[in-house]
């Protein structure tokens, strides 16, 4: 019979996603991360793999493994056997990266590679269309969605440096607080996402519309107004009520994304006050602001 005390050493962490997605920037990032790295490795071979080393590594022990639609039949092998290791104790994570049909189009316009499920007379947009119908099952299955349209690989590498710096050693929840502008599209891999756009907006303020939500004024035009003292005060609420559930059912990290029109003043005011509220020493806080930059072009 296999020790189960064995399966519950070290951290295996899946990368997968769609053709494009990024994912060999963040095993780079993982790598700098302390796990140890291995590309494609099939579907067929991962029972193997995360069984050899336990019996000689300690619970330090973390791997970051990509595994994609390169791997001989990859959609058809790998949801059974992710979840048999998993029924059967194994320390198992997966991280799904995807991005949007255009930004997909532009990085492979830009390599020149060809799309590893095209087809003869396919264009590229059938071939990325037909990948993320095979992976939806895959992306279910998944501990975290992240959405690399919007990254730079500085962005890119701050985010898995959230997600999974130093969080084995991590008791309580890691909550990443997110805003975002809708005008730039929905966040893919938020967990909750609240509309704050009810709220007086500062862009039609002369002398705050320059600047952003991080900065004084604005934050205390936001705050102040007795529309948003309301609203937090509910929705922190909630949140601390929610967090523990997940907890309990087994969720580390959560992505909670505020959205205004621009993603630059009440989205940015309200997850910075969020994440000076809910930081503790059961909840590790991490802010992103999506499109602060980009809102200060438009």
């Amino acid at each position: 019979m296999t020790d189960e005390k064995q399966h519950g050493r070290g951290r295996f962490v899946v990368i997968t996603g769609l053709s494009g997605s990024g994912k060999s920037s963040v095993l780079k990032a993982m790598e700098d991360l302390g796990y140890y790295a291995v590309d494609n490795l099939p579907p067929q071979l991962l029972p193997s793999f995360v069984n050899l080393p336990l019996k000689q590594l300690d619970d330090s022990f973390k791997v970051a493994l990509g595994m994609d639609i390169r791997g001989h039949l990859f959609p058809e092998i790998f949801p059974g056997v992710f979840s048999e290791l998993l029924q059967e104790g194994f320390p198992l994570e997966m991280l799904f990266l995807e991005a949007s049909d255009d930004v997909l189009l532009r990085r492979f316009s830009e390599t020149r590679r060809a799309h590893p499920v095209a087809r003869a007379n396919d264009g590229l947009a059938a071939s990325i269309r037909r990948e993320r119908a095979l992976l939806e099952p895959i992306r279910a299955m998944a501990n975290q969605v992240l959405d690399t349209s919007k990254f730079t690989i500085h962005q890119l590498r701050r985010a898995i440096a959230g997600l999974y710096s130093d969080s084995d050693a991590a008791a309580g929840m890691q909550v990443n607080i997110m805003s975002f502008g809708y005008k730039f599209g929905l966040p893919g891999e938020a967990d909750l996402v609240m509309d704050v756009r009810f709220l007086p907006n500062p862009y039609f303020v002369d002398e705050l519309r320059p600047l952003g939500g991080k900065d004084e004024p604005v934050a205390e035009f936001v705050l102040s107004q007795e529309a948003t003292k309301a609203f937090l005060g509910r929705f922190l609420d909630l949140l601390k009520f929610l967090i523990p559930h997940y907890q309990n059912e087994g969720k580390s990290r959560l992505t909670v994304a505020i959205g205004c029109t621009g993603g630059r003043h009440r989205s940015v005011a309200l997850a910075e006050w969020l994440a000076r509220q809910l930081s503790s020493a059961e909840t590790t806080v991490t802010v992103r602001h999506r499109d602060l930059d980009e809102g200060a072009k438009s």
